[in-house]
């Protein structure tokens, strides 16, 4: 059921609830704001009871009208504002004109170009905010970044989390490294705020640019958290940002679990780099006979909407993930893969993110994806899309670094360079644009 989040808010009245660069929100403030805005878009016929498309960002403004669209009885289906016209155009196209009771639509990355509308609803926003404020022990004098888009699960759980729990959200737009610095500093804060950014949501792309842009001196003490998530870490990253003295939480989640799965809070990250924890309160985990990571509980979505609409879980309340996993001795999960990242090149079954890790290990090396591209012979070939470090890059002593590291079948055979890997607009990185990438390089 479609929910007016502001109702189930806790922060005081007049506790400051919002902040962009300009203006200050207590919750009374917020409160009368959205109500205003509300009014405005039922002034214009909004379509109560109806998924409606909308472009939204993370500003002040954007999270005003996301909480104005619930108090009017509409469920937002969020647009990236980075995606092109013609992913907008196939986002709109898988709405249907049944009416949604759904607290919001979202829509998974859409790598193979078909994007999929997900049902989330209030009870998993809820219980996911609950089991968040339980793992890494959230409170009303907690700052949160609004770092990631709201189109993104974590962009929107961590402002549903933020109002939910009496938290502070700083809202100021798209992600920019200095500046998050500076406000993690406590430098050049907005005005009518005095504390400084406790904590941030951020995909590893983030952290990476926010390192180099803090320098080699420890954060302060009063940043508790750097919730790290959307895509798989990787481990040189996080070493290097213990290393440097952050407080680093790995988690792994989905659009289809409303965020967080399981989360490591930063002491268990430190102790052992690499796991993101046991899993949440209320959520439940298990693998299929391949190592698939399969998610129940009460945060998983309701459903699929549009043409490929359909249940999220099967019989028994499992959701498939397409992702592999263990879990160890500790109940801590380990996440290692992607089915669809396995390739098989003359029988061999090869594990994309292996050969990831190993080309990460090389120094000159910033970061990789690896795909399969179908071969005569040997069926697929694994191939390489790399980004160098500041360095550059040698290509032959990499295949040498790599013949001493990888079996035969598993070294890439073709290598693009690049100085970035396309990501889509959640952030993820794009495998179909990096499959045509390096495809085009074979030559």
């Amino acid at each position: 059921m479609l929910v007016d989040l502001l109702d189930d808010a806790r922060g005081a009245p007049d506790s400051i609830a919002l902040v962009s660069a300009e203006e200050t929100w207590t919750y009374a403030d917020l409160d009368r704001a959205v109500t205003e805005r509300a009014d405005g878009l039922r002034a214009v016929g909004v379509r109560a009871g109806h998924a409606v498309p909308v472009t939204l960002d993370a500003t002040a403004d954007g999270v005003i009208h996301l909480l104005a669209l619930w108090r009017a009885g509409v469920t937002p289906a969020p647009l990236n504002p980075g995606l092109t016209q013609a992913e907008r155009d196939a986002r709109v196209a898988a709405l249907t004109d049944e009416p949604c009771d759904a607290q919001a639509v979202l829509w998974t990355s859409g790598t193979e170009g078909r994007p999929r509308g997900v049902e989330i609803s209030y009870r998993g926003l809820a219980a996911s905010a609950r089991a968040s404020q339980a793992r890494l022990d959230l409170g009303v004098d907690d700052v949160w970044l609004a770092s990631l888009s709201p189109a993104h699960v974590g962009g929107l759980a961590l402002i549903t989390r933020a109002l939910m729990l009496g938290s502070r959200l700083v809202a100021l737009g798209a992600f920019d490294a200095e500046r998050t610095a500076a406000l993690i500093a406590g430098r050049d804060l907005p005005a009518g705020t005095e504390r400084p950014v406790t904590h941030a949501s951020l995909v590893p792309t983030q952290l990476l640019r926010l390192l180099d842009a803090w320098g080699s001196a420890p954060p302060p003490a009063s940043f508790r958290c750097a919730l790290v998530g959307g895509a798989r870490a990787p481990t040189a990253l996080v070493r290097a940002a213990l290393d440097a003295g952050w407080p680093v939480a790995l988690t792994y989640g989905l659009s289809e679990a409303t965020s967080q799965v399981a989360t490591a809070p930063p002491a268990l990250t430190k102790r052992k780099p690499g796991t993101v924890g046991a899993a949440l309160d209320g959520v439940d985990v298990t693998f299929g006979d391949d190592g698939e990571i399969l998610v129940r509980g009460a945060t998983l979505a309701t459903a699929y909407v549009g043409p490929r609409a359909g249940p999220v879980a099967d019989a028994e309340g499992w959701h498939h993930t397409g992702d592999l996993g263990h879990m160890d001795d500790e109940g801590h999960l380990w996440v290692t893969g992607r089915r669809l990242d396995r390739i098989v090149s003359g029988g061999v079954t090869i594990d994309a993110v292996e050969v990831e890790e190993v080309l990460r290990s090389h120094a000159s090396v910033m970061d990789a994806c690896v795909v399969g591209l179908p071969d005569m012979e040997w069926g697929e070939r694994v191939a390489a899309w790399v980004v160098p470090a500041e360095d550059g890059l040698d290509l032959e002593a990499l295949d040498a670094f790599l013949r001493d590291r990888l079996s035969a079948p598993k070294r890439p055979r073709v290598f693009h360079v690049s100085d970035a890997l396309p990501r889509n607009a959640n952030g993820k990185v794009d495998r179909g644009a990096v499959r045509e990438g390096v495809a085009g390089s074979q030559s």
